[in-house]
Protein backbone atom coordinates (compact mmCIF):
# COMPACT_ATOMS: atom_id res chain seq x y z
CA UNK A 1 0.00 0.00 0.00
CA UNK A 2 1.46 3.51 -0.84
CA UNK A 3 2.06 6.02 1.71
CA UNK A 4 0.97 9.14 1.43
CA UNK A 5 2.41 12.52 2.65
CA UNK A 6 0.16 15.47 3.35
CA UNK A 7 0.91 19.28 5.33
CA UNK A 8 -1.51 21.16 7.00
CA UNK A 9 -2.35 24.87 5.53
CA UNK A 10 -2.34 26.67 8.49
CA UNK A 11 0.92 28.47 8.56
CA UNK A 12 0.66 28.45 12.33
CA UNK A 13 0.52 24.81 12.76
CA UNK A 14 2.94 23.34 10.04
CA UNK A 15 2.17 19.90 10.89
CA UNK A 16 3.43 17.42 8.15
CA UNK A 17 2.68 13.89 8.49
CA UNK A 18 2.40 10.10 6.64
CA UNK A 19 -0.35 8.04 6.10
CA UNK A 20 -0.45 4.54 4.99
CA UNK A 21 -3.62 4.13 2.51
CA UNK A 22 -5.37 1.96 0.06
CA UNK A 23 -6.06 3.73 -3.21
CA UNK A 24 -9.52 2.92 -2.67
CA UNK A 25 -9.24 4.96 1.28
CA UNK A 26 -10.61 8.56 1.11
CA UNK A 27 -8.05 11.19 1.58
CA UNK A 28 -7.50 13.19 4.81
CA UNK A 29 -9.41 16.46 5.11
CA UNK A 30 -8.21 18.09 8.40
CA UNK A 31 -4.67 17.69 10.60
CA UNK A 32 -4.64 15.31 13.46
CA UNK A 33 -3.23 18.39 15.74
CA UNK A 34 -4.82 21.33 14.71
CA UNK A 35 -8.04 20.66 12.58
CA UNK A 36 -7.83 22.77 9.92
CA UNK A 37 -7.61 21.84 6.25
CA UNK A 38 -4.30 19.77 5.08
CA UNK A 39 -3.25 19.16 1.68
CA UNK A 40 -1.86 16.42 -0.14
CA UNK A 41 2.31 16.85 -0.53
CA UNK A 42 3.69 15.54 -3.90
CA UNK A 43 7.56 14.14 -4.34
CA UNK A 44 9.76 12.62 -6.73
CA UNK A 45 9.04 8.99 -7.78
CA UNK A 46 11.82 6.67 -7.50
CA UNK A 47 11.74 4.82 -10.15
CA UNK A 48 15.41 4.27 -12.40
CA UNK A 49 15.24 2.97 -15.59
CA UNK A 50 18.31 1.35 -17.07
CA UNK A 51 19.49 -0.23 -20.48
CA UNK A 52 19.50 0.35 -23.57
CA UNK A 53 16.00 1.89 -25.52
CA UNK A 54 14.56 3.98 -22.50
CA UNK A 55 15.70 7.12 -23.76
CA UNK A 56 15.79 9.21 -26.65
CA UNK A 57 19.68 10.05 -26.79
CA UNK A 58 20.43 6.41 -26.43
CA UNK A 59 22.24 5.57 -30.08
CA UNK A 60 19.62 4.12 -31.56
CA UNK A 61 20.51 5.75 -35.18
CA UNK A 62 24.33 4.48 -35.15
CA UNK A 63 22.52 0.81 -34.34
CA UNK A 64 20.48 0.95 -37.43
CA UNK A 65 22.98 2.14 -40.05
CA UNK A 66 25.32 -0.54 -38.72
CA UNK A 67 22.87 -3.18 -39.49
CA UNK A 68 21.44 -1.84 -42.67
CA UNK A 69 25.04 -2.74 -44.82
CA UNK A 70 24.67 -5.94 -42.91
CA UNK A 71 20.89 -6.34 -44.32
CA UNK A 72 22.09 -5.24 -47.86
CA UNK A 73 24.57 -7.85 -48.01
CA UNK A 74 22.58 -10.66 -46.85
CA UNK A 75 20.19 -10.53 -49.77
CA UNK A 76 22.36 -12.82 -51.98
CA UNK A 77 20.03 -15.74 -53.22
CA UNK A 78 20.40 -18.89 -51.71
CA UNK A 79 21.84 -22.18 -52.90
CA UNK A 80 19.21 -24.45 -54.15
CA UNK A 81 18.73 -27.23 -52.21
CA UNK A 82 17.21 -29.31 -54.72
CA UNK A 83 18.13 -32.99 -54.76
CA UNK A 84 19.05 -34.63 -58.12
CA UNK A 85 20.57 -37.96 -56.99
CA UNK A 86 19.81 -40.33 -54.55
CA UNK A 87 21.55 -41.02 -51.90
CA UNK A 88 23.76 -44.65 -52.13
CA UNK A 89 26.18 -46.44 -49.42
CA UNK A 90 29.76 -45.91 -50.49
CA UNK A 91 30.78 -49.32 -51.65
CA UNK A 92 33.67 -51.17 -49.24
CA UNK A 93 36.94 -51.03 -50.23
CA UNK A 94 37.99 -53.77 -48.32
CA UNK A 95 37.04 -56.40 -50.57
CA UNK A 96 35.07 -58.47 -47.93
CA UNK A 97 31.74 -56.79 -48.59
CA UNK A 98 28.98 -57.87 -50.93
CA UNK A 99 29.45 -55.34 -53.18
CA UNK A 100 33.15 -55.99 -53.87
CA UNK A 101 32.05 -59.83 -54.55
CA UNK A 102 29.90 -58.71 -57.34
CA UNK A 103 32.10 -56.25 -58.69
CA UNK A 104 35.21 -59.32 -58.86
CA UNK A 105 32.14 -61.55 -60.44
CA UNK A 106 31.60 -59.54 -63.10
Amino acid sequence: MPTYQYACTNPECGNRFELVQSFTDAAVDECPVCGQPVRKVYGSVGVVFKGAGFYRTDSRAAASAASAPKAKSDSAPAPSTTKTESTKPAPSTNGSGSAAKAAASA
